[in-house]
């Protein structure tokens, strides 16, 4: 089959000529049909050809589809070669410009061939910005990232600053959008150029030496990244990037207030969507510059509500521990809770260290068995098989000690000296002549009756 392919294709080598169909000459060098079938390029009269274009389109589509989806990049190229000049066949009378689907495929297929270049990759988005006027400017923006992937930074830099330039009839408001978007892409190339510039001035200065033409340009880069980052981020939407970029330039010229009333309005502001990433940068910054532990807990509390898996949780649990408040100490409980609810945090021994802590601490004192209690009550159905089954023991034991010790304390407490997780990583560090695990199983049968009261096998009422 592969020698008919082969054959086929030295056979009915296409020579593209037409203006549309010079888009898809720039997929490769000298493009070859394949075995097609018979339907997309058997002679036809006008009439049959106009009734059978659509389906034919769709299929050769199908084609295309299914030689990108199963990486089959010069196939995919020959097919969609075979399509544009189709298109510009039935369609010369009426010019219609490239789709974007053109766009889109070719893009993906000149990505991954084997034999594609930087010049062929240049010269088919170039076809496609003047041919489609009204996607210019997304256009611009994938070619610079495409660049950018390359390491041609400042070839993207070009790029992006000849696309500010770009005027075409009345702006509309998505062309305005896309402008934005062109701006603050240069700025980031701005910031980079400055961060370049920063990293030369420093190493300048650990040697002893100034350099006024370096320092100049970093402030030149300042300033053109700063005016097109701020632009961005009054935008709503998610700018994680930018933000950061320009909070990293604000803080080195010293303008703190600046960056925290940017950071403040990119986490809190309504009309921006929730994300975890805003309150995560204002923590970060906060606790950079030592402001109050109370700042420091309001951004992780909403961090919490969005992400309660997010790694900080162990920062946010700890800062609660420390709390003279009860209600503080009773949230990094419940904190702690739903961190572990996550498989990404079953082996998390820092995790399991804070809750056995405070689980310990609560036993010991009698006090707050309450709080135990309802955490315990919605998780005791599914727990014991996700955390503290006896495979998961023998595997804890063999793989992390200070992981297995952590969870069997929770284990003996939670659901008792009987506990499989307990028993088996108890009998193993005794065996093993670990002393703490001989503490561990004292201090587990010595408080077996706070397991009763937590399980409400107990009359006893549970202490307030």
């Amino acid at each position: 089959m592969d020698s008919l392919l082969e054959e086929e294709e030295e056979a009915a080598a296409v020579v593209l000529k037409s203006p549309a169909a010079q888009a898809g000459s720039a997929l490769l060098p000298a493009l070859h049909l394949p075995f097609l079938p018979p339907h997309l390029y058997r002679p036809a009269s006008s009439h049959e050809h106009k009734l059978n274009f659509k389906k034919s389109k769709e299929v050769c589509l199908n084609y295309i589809q299914d030689a990108m989806l199963q990486k089959q990049w010069k196939r995919a190229a020959e097919f969609l070669t075979f399509y544009i000049e189709s298109l510009e066949k039935d369609f010369s009378t009426a010019y219609m410009g490239p789709s974007e689907m053109i766009w889109r495929i070719g893009t993906e297929i000149l990505c991954h061939h084997s034999h594609s270049s930087m010049k062929q990759f240049n010269s088919f988005i170039e076809q496609m910005k003047t041919l489609g006027v009204k996607r210019y400017l997304k256009v611009c923006l994938e070619h610079a990232f495409h660049l950018l992937c390359n390491g041609l930074i400042d070839e993207a830099y070009q790029n992006l600053s000849l696309a500010e330039s770009w005027r075409f009839g009345e702006q509309t408001t998505i062309q305005d959008k896309e402008m934005k978007l062109i701006q603050a892409y240069r700025g980031l190339l701005d910031y980079y150029s400055w961060s370049k510039q920063k990293n030369i001035l420093l190493e300048h200065g650990q040697n002893g030496f100034e350099d006024l033409s370096v320092e100049q340009e970093m402030h030149s880069c300042f300033r053109k990244a700063a005016v097109n980052l701020k632009e961005i981020i009054k935008i709503p939407g998610v700018w994680d990037l930018f933000v950061k970029c320009y909070v990293d330039l604000l803080e080195f010229y010293g303008d703190h207030n600046e960056a925290c009333q940017v950071l403040n309005e990119y986490a809190y502001n309504s009309k921006f969507p929730a994300n975890p990433n805003a309150h995560v940068y204002l923590y970060q910054f906060l606790k950079r510059h030592g402001e109050s532990k109370k700042s420091l807990i309001s951004a992780l509390k909403i961090l919490h509500d969005i992400v309660p898996s997010h790694e900080l949780m162990i920062d946010f649990n700890t800062m609660l521990q420390k709390s003279k408040k009860r209600k503080k100490r009773q949230l990094g409980l419940e904190v702690i809770f739903a961190a572990l609810d996550y498989a990404g945090w079953k082996e998390n021994v820092k995790a399991w260290s804070c809750l056995a802590r405070q689980v310990k601490q609560i036993v010991i004192s009698e006090k707050h068995l309450d709080w135990i209690k309802q955490e315990w009550n919605s998780r005791k159905d599914w727990w014991p098989a996700f955390h503290f089954s006896r495979y998961l023991a023998k595997r804890n034991w063999q793989e992390n000690e200070s992981l297995s010790y952590e969870k069997a304390l929770v284990a003996g407490i939670l659901l008792g000296k009987d506990c499989k997780y307990f028993k088996y990583v108890s009998h193993q560090g005794c065996k093993a002549q670990v002393k703490r695990f001989r503490i561990l199983k004292k201090f587990v049968n010595k408080h077996n009756p706070a397991y009763l009261r937590i399980s409400g096998l107990s009359d006893s009422s549970v202490q307030p």
